[in-house]
């Protein structure tokens, strides 16, 4: 009420010198002196016991939490065994990866192999090897050749027994 009359009161006293900025800022002083304070709140604390309330479970709650929990224990389980699989294929990758330097790394020794068995068996080295161990050439009466059945020229039949030595001696 106290407000009321001081605008009215305030309306009164304008004149049409001031303008509404003025006369609004001076009639928002005018209220700001004549506030008191806020309003005091009162708080009154109710004290409720609910001790003696048995408390009852809502059967569609619960139905509801169960099948929440179902999609969610299904879900993680459906990651779970992405996760797996994932896994899973990184550590065969891992192991092909370390098969595969295995096999190149056999496959060198393998070649490293056949040139020093080419190197050992060459014709010149075991010539020369012979050699150095006191061995001569072979006479011609020394040498054993393969028995053939036909002059002809026909392919002839492998056989189980052993070659015949052609004991021919040389004059």
């Amino acid at each position: 009420m106290a407000t009321q009359a001081m605008v009215l009161e305030g309306m009164r006293q304008r004149t049409e010198a001031e303008s509404y900025a003025e006369h609004n800022v001076r009639l928002y002083a005018e209220q700001m002196r004549a506030r008191r304070g806020p309003t005091p709140e009162l708080y009154c604390p109710k004290h409720i016991d609910n001790s003696r309330l048995k408390t009852e479970a809502d059967p569609q709650r619960v139905r509801e939490i169960r099948s929440f929990v179902v999609v969610m224990v299904a879900l993680f389980l459906l990651v779970m065994a992405y996760v797996a699989q994932h896994f899973g294929a990184i550590e065969y990758g891992y192991k092909i990866e370390t098969q595969k330097q295995a096999l190149s790394q056999l496959r060198e020794e393998n070649r490293q192999l056949r040139l020093a068995d080419a190197e050992l068996n060459a014709p010149l080295r075991l010539n020369q090897y012979a050699q150095n161990m006191g061995m001569d050439a072979p006479s011609p009466s020394q040498m054993v050749g393969p028995e053939t059945s036909g002059s002809d020229g026909a392919p002839v039949l492998a056989r189980a027994s052993a070659p015949v030595m052609n004991t021919v001696q040389a004059q």
